[in-house]
């Protein structure tokens, strides 16, 4: 890595990537309900992205001993620590967006 900003986008900047912290911001989610809420993102994908990030620590996956099995996935201490940034990010677009309008 060059910079801390390149570190960041290696975590965060894959396509999806942000989209599926948003929604696990606050709330702990399974795969269906993440899968329903990012229209267009295919299952296999979403399972990546969840993986990813699941790897780099910033998400955590809790699997119950159920059949079928139920997964549920929520945010890290260090996912936590990207909601300022997301909240940056939003603001940002909503302002962007105003002034394109």
């Amino acid at each position: 890595m060059h910079s801390p900003v390149e570190a960041t986008l290696q975590v965060i900047g894959s396509k999806w990537t942000v989209l599926v912290l948003r929604e696990l911001v606050g709330s702990v989610r399974r795969f269906s309900e993440l899968e329903r809420s990012l229209i267009g993102i295919s299952p296999r994908t979403l399972s990546m992205r969840l993986g990813n990030l699941e790897k780099n620590g910033i998400v955590d996956r809790k699997v119950y001993p159920e059949i079928p099995p139920r997964v549920e996935y929520k945010l890290t201490a260090l996912g936590r620590s990207l909601e300022p940034i997301l909240k940056v990010m939003h603001n940002w677009g909503a302002s962007f967006t105003k002034k394109n309008a």
